[in-house]
């Protein structure tokens, strides 16, 4: 018997789904059918409804009214826009946390920066980007300033869906480390001019994953299709 809540089940749903598309398994224009996702995860359509309304306000979806959704396409407007509230957000989140650190709190940015460390050297993609995205969000709870936090949350699965555009996964631990030393001696104005620094990283990663993916495309496009006489039983 199925004890789980309807509250419960939207959120199991809303993790499957955001976590499907930040990390590629959904694919940027992609239709999203309540009742095709329903029978998918093997709930009502009252979850996927759900689930669907929070990812909207998250920026990962698109609705539509009296159809389907989508999943959002990012245009280099959406990122542009992105790219100039990071601009401010996470050089004053790693600042603040270089003044304001607790041994505690340190010692969990440590942990999920060796993390990162490791799962990028073991090549898991997926892994990597999701300890990046947890090295950012604790960086913004060090800070201790509840306003940030509410700002990061709102934030947080745009950012998370960048980070996943990062193909160069060796770069963005280093200079994690980076970072994270520099929060480490409480040098302010050092983590401040790297945060800057990684996100220039982070726009530039971007780019490339971006002209990979379209490489990619236009390639399989030009791929010479199979010829139907040689699908075909001889003497037809």
């Amino acid at each position: 018997m199925n004890s789980a809540t309807p509250r419960s089940e939207t959120v199991r749903v809303t993790d499957i789904l955001r976590n499907q598309i930040i990390d590629g398994i959904r694919l940027p224009g992609e239709r999203l059918v309540e009742r095709n996702l329903a029978d998918e995860l093997g709930v009502s359509r009252v979850p996927i409804r759900e689930a669907l309304k929070q990812l909207a306000s998250e920026g990962l979806v698109t609705t539509r009214p009296n159809t389907w959704s989508t999943v959002r396409e990012f245009s280099p407007s959406d990122i542009a826009d992105l790219n100039e509230v990071r601009a401010v957000f996470d050089v004053l989140i790693f600042e603040l946390a270089a003044q304001r650190h607790t041994r505690e709190g340190l010692a969990r940015l440590e942990s999920a920066m060796r993390r990162g460390r490791e799962l990028s050297q073991n090549g898991d993609v997926v892994g990597a980007h999701r300890s990046a995205a947890e090295f950012h969000a604790i960086v913004t709870e060090l800070t201790g300033n509840e306003l940030l936090g509410e700002i990061g949350a709102l934030l947080d699965s745009r950012m998370r869906w960048q980070l996943s555009q990062h193909d160069d996964l060796d770069v963005v631990a280093t200079e994690h480390a980076e970072l994270f030393d520099a929060i480490a001696r409480r040098d302010q104005t050092k983590a401040g001019e790297l945060a800057g620094r990684h996100l220039g990283t982070s726009q530039d990663q971007h780019d490339k994953h971006t002209e990979r993916l379209a490489r990619a495309i236009e390639e399989k496009r030009s791929e010479p299709e199979d010829s139907p006489e040689q699908d075909s039983p001889e003497g037809e």
